[in-house]
């Protein structure tokens, strides 16, 4: 298959939905730790060197035939937060379906199966990429992209921020998206040849936290 194929697993309008979660980003703006571009832009490159570094290995893992169930397990030990455990799965979840509508694969149907409430996120994209004949840098781009691009894109709702901004914000953390990228692919190999302990467990605690409040909030925006 064509390697466009990641232009459509990454795109926005993919119905995954993305759209319905900020990547902490609503939790963070609340508490004024966002404030601007600059601010987000901190935030983003916090979260892609942790979470999004993480996604993109797990990612990478399951593009190069890392048993999915032993990948999911792995997701789960380096999730601490409940409410961020429950969001994986329900990305992964939608994102299963659009994968399957777009590229069926016994592979996919497999971990659907497997997992009925919804396997981690990045776990599916992994699998999705593989349908889709991508390859581990292409999963984990889209990973690591997704880590950024998801708080932006929110930001801009929650500030009314200026979307040239937020996309400023997204260029200039290119060159570091390319080295987790390649650093994610690196553990990916890692983990096919020793095991899921080879997989980075960067943490984030403010995130998990901050998952944590969010979710119990009567009123939000975003679903996490």
């Amino acid at each position: 298959m064509s390697r466009a194929a990641l232009l459509v697993l990454a795109d926005g309008r993919f119905p995954a939905g993305g759209h319905a979660h900020s990547g902490g980003a609503e939790a963070a703006v609340k508490a004024g730790r966002i404030n601007g571009a600059s601010s987000l832009e901190e935030f983003c490159r916090g979260r892609l060197h942790t979470a999004g570094l993480v996604s993109a290995s797990l990612a990478a893992a399951a593009v190069l035939g890392v048993d999915p169930v032993g990948l999911d397990a792995a997701a789960n030990a380096r999730t601490p937060s409940p409410a961020l455990r429950t969001a994986a799965r329900k990305l992964g979840r939608q994102l299963m379906r659009a994968a399957r509508a777009t590229w069926p694969s016994a592979e996919l149907d497999a971990l659907a199966g497997e997992f009925p409430k919804g396997a981690h996120q990045p776990v599916v994209l992994g699998v999705a990429a593989r349908a889709a004949g991508l390859d581990a840098v292409d999963a984990a781009y889209c990973a690591a992209y997704e880590s950024v691009s998801g708080p932006a894109s929110a930001t801009v709702r929650l500030l009314s921020l200026d979307p040239f901004d937020a996309t400023g914000v997204l260029a200039r953390l290119a060159p570091e998206l390319d080295r987790v990228a390649d650093r994610a692919v690196e553990a990916a190999r890692e983990v096919a040849e020793v095991g899921a302990d080879a997989l980075p467990a960067a943490s984030a605690p403010l995130l998990e936290i901050s998952a944590e409040l969010h979710a119990a909030w009567a009123v939000r925006l975003f679903a996490s």
